[in-house]
């Protein structure tokens, strides 16, 4: 059975930036949370997934079909929640629905009336007036209105409030019971894919880190602290980066059963947080 997405080799050349043969696949039945700093290339890889801009190299696979030759068929399957609106502003809820609908062959007016009720969006309210929020919401509504198989989600809950996002996070749960469907969620808001992801896909300038299980990641990362005297040469190459104090110091490892080994008791071994590993990556560059 072919993955629902594959990334393979893919590179993109920019003034100042590129993407560097990066490659990851994602698996029926998951959500893959796609993480990384401002900049890092995350935006530019969901638009060359989406054939919005072209790849030099590479090759792009959604629902085991390429993603150029079978570009109106694979858009018809999937559902895009974006951090911004698309929508016209003059519009209301129930006229973006008629402009929406013929584009997809599987539209279920049915399934979108459910949503806009379970959301409880006003459907003669134009898109101007409506809080960003309920923007995300119609966004996710229309999403799912057409039984999308893939949903590609970039920054869908930046700005929103803790209640909105928590919503999200139960529909995208909801949504993944049908092991057919996956999720590919790029966010910085890293506590979201602590409660929901399945598999972490880090990029750093273009690069990918590692794409792996959650489980996977705080199996061997560590947040390493100790006191000064332990950071001599032998030891600093197993550290992505190092933060020191008054107290001592702090560091990243990708190895922390390596780490327990040498230094023993002197040190004290946390689980660092996805963000703590974001912030390390990008302090040792």
């Amino acid at each position: 059975m072919a993955p629902i997405l594959e990334v393979r080799n893919l590179r993109k050349e920019f003034e100042g930036f590129s993407l560097k043969n990066i490659s990851f696949v994602l698996e029926k039945g998951y959500i893959m949370g796609f993480i990384g700093p401002n900049g890092a290339g995350k935006s530019t890889t969901i638009k060359l997934i989406m054939n919005l801009i072209h790849k030099d190299e590479g090759e792009i696979k959604v629902f085991g079909l390429d993603n150029v030759r079978y570009e109106k068929e694979i858009k018809e399957r999937i559902g895009f929640v974006f951090d911004e609106n698309y929508f016209y502003d003059e519009l209301t809820i129930s006229e973006v629905k008629r402009v929406v609908a013929p584009f997809y062959r599987n539209w279920d007016d049915k399934l979108f009336y459910k949503y806009i009720k379970e959301f409880s969006l006003p459907l003669k309210k134009k898109i101007k007036h409506l809080s960003k929020g309920m923007k995300m919401k119609l966004s996710l509504a229309i999403a799912l209105s057409h039984h999308a198989e893939l949903l590609i989600m970039d920054e869908p809950t930046s700005g929103l409030d803790p209640i909105i996002r928590s919503e999200l996070l139960d529909i995208l749960s909801s949504f993944i019971q049908d092991e057919n469907r996956g999720v590919f969620f790029s966010t910085h808001i890293t506590s979201d894919l602590d409660k929901i992801a399945d598999y972490i896909t880090f990029i750093n300038d273009g690069d990918i880190i590692f794409s792996c299980t959650k489980d996977e990641i705080f199996e061997n990362y560590g947040l390493v602290k100790g006191p000064k005297e332990l950071l001599h040469s032998s030891i600093q190459p197993l550290f992505i980066s190092v933060k020191e104090n008054q107290f001592g110091f702090e560091a990243l490892t990708k190895d922390k059963q390596k780490i327990k080994r040498i230094l023993g008791d002197k040190i004290i071994v946390d689980k660092p947080s996805l963000e703590d590993i974001i912030v390390y990556f990008q302090r040792g560059m």
